[in-house]
């Protein structure tokens, strides 16, 4: 019965894919979801930190976003920066992130785990997707530091994700077209496979018409000066390769506007 109502379910989105494509946005604060839904985004991936690739983001931030916007917000399950082997203790923080996320209404989550021979540790990967039912996941870019994509492919096939986002397993999406067609042509709609990485208003079109993919994912910032005018410039507050301390970056209405636009003439 499960699995029919997956299939079900796949249809339809099948369908509704058909139509168009989707755009999903990373954000990590409540001005850049504002702003990504005013540009078209289709869903959010909330993040803490987009310094560090995404981090899984507060509780506040994700009630606070979901009172501000209407499209589906994806949130991020990554309890550290760095690598996707984790230890007893990060899994436990893993499963509790995902049981509150749920309780305070994400639409999906974005997870991944590797072992240490840089293989989908799809016992891990079982354990939080059980914990994750009966919200859809999408298996994050770890899958771009995998020994093997086509064999780790099937193997998230087999778990039931929803779609892996991917880079192609290189520096940007657009260095790694090759392989996001190669994984297309290999899920052939049992997984979606969605380009992400580097993505900008220069190569979208390149990346959308070179893979097939019906979803992107993207970030379309800006940098933005902070308000302060009281400035003490010989204190930072992270590391010394952190982030400026009076700058932000925010997601820019006007460039996913242009990046929605290009998918939408390409498609």
């Amino acid at each position: 019965y499960r699995k029919s109502l997956s299939c079900f379910h796949f249809r339809l989105w099948s369908v509704s894919m058909a139509e168009g494509f989707l755009m999903e946005v990373c954000v990590d604060s409540v001005e850049s979801a504002v702003n990504a839904e005013r540009g078209g985004a289709g869903r959010l991936e909330l993040c803490s930190s987009l310094l560090e690739g995404g981090l899984t983001p507060s509780l506040g931030l994700l009630q606070v976003v979901k009172q501000y916007v209407k499209i589906p917000v994806y949130v991020m399950i990554r309890p550290r920066g760095g690598d996707f082997l984790y230890s007893d203790q990060e899994v436990e923080v893993m499963k509790k992130d995902i049981e509150l996320m749920k309780i305070h209404g994400a639409s999906g989550l974005v997870l991944g785990a590797l072992t240490e021979d840089g293989r989908v540790d799809a016992e891990l990967c079982m354990e939080l997707l059980a914990a994750a039912r009966p919200l859809p996941v999408t298996f994050h870019r770890a899958f771009d530091m995998v020994h093997d994509p086509m064999i780790a492919l099937e193997t998230l096939v087999s778990l039931g994700f929803q779609r892996v986002l991917t880079s192609g397993c290189d520096s940007s999406a657009l260095e790694g077209l090759p392989l996001i067609k190669r994984l297309i042509d290999q899920a052939k709609g049992r997984i979606s496979i969605m380009p992400g990485g580097g993505i900008t208003e220069r190569n979208l079109q390149r990346i959308l018409e070179g893979s097939g993919a019906q979803e992107f994912h993207c970030s379309g910032r800006s940098s933005k000066d902070s308000a302060m005018k009281f400035r003490n410039t010989c204190v930072t507050m992270g590391a010394s390769f952190s982030a400026p301390e009076y700058g932000l970056k925010v997601a820019d209405v006007s460039k996913i506007r242009t990046l929605n636009a290009i998918a939408k003439n390409t498609l």
